[in-house]
């Protein structure tokens, strides 16, 4: 099977099937690890000052994605201790496996894609610290050794997502507008569910 209609299959049957807890995990997963995964290529070229005219647009996607990891990892931290100790066991077990489950389908996908540039084995140091940062996002302790000094630093260059320049006059630039901001609950993940 394709290694990323795998990963979509397995993440939609949790959207579908799972627990509010593990649909907050599913989707810090996909939004902090899997996704930065596909990027690898475009953030070493923005970290050579390549791609200058999709540069912002591409700030503004991880910056957007950052936020959305970091904030539905706090909502799981918050549900998550109000389980009682044998549930959070449990639940720290079933998202660990789910993680290396992902991580190795990950692994193949890198292989396919980058063993051919000779950049497999730095791809999968960066979705090793990938996957730590969803783990971390979720308050949850890192299953690999690899931290942001092992990443390529030209790749942690391009993830850097200060905005760049902002003109005041014409009001251009990739900083964001303040929005309206709504507490979220447990019927926000029912996604594609009958209510």
């Amino acid at each position: 099977m394709n290694t990323y209609k795998k990963t979509a299959e397995r993440i939609n049957e949790i959207y579908k099937n799972g627990t509010p807890l593990q649909k907050k995990v599913a989707s810090v997963f996909l939004e902090t690890f899997l996704f930065y995964s596909g990027f690898y290529t475009p953030l070493y070229y923005l970290g050579n000052n390549k791609l200058a005219n999709v540069a912002e647009i591409i700030k503004l996607i991880i910056r957007d994605e950052s936020v959305h990891g970091t904030y539905i990892g706090y909502k799981f931290q918050l549900g998550f201790n109000a389980l009682p100790e044998e549930e959070q066991e449990e639940m720290r077990n079933w998202m660990y496996d789910l993680l290396f489950e992902l991580y190795e389908n990950e692994e193949r996908y890198t292989e396919q894609l980058y063993d051919e540039l000779g950049w497999t084995e730095e791809v999968k140091t960066f979705l090793r610290y990938n996957a730590n940062k969803a783990l971390m996002n979720m308050g949850q302790d890192p299953l690999f050794p690899d931290g942001a000094n092992d990443v390529n630093p030209i790749v942690m260059n391009g993830i850097s997502t200060g905005t760049s320049n902002h003109d005041f006059f014409s009001q251009v630039g990739n900083g964001y507008l303040l929005g309206t901001v709504e507490a979220m609950n447990d019927n926000d993940y029912l996604i594609g569910l009958d209510n």
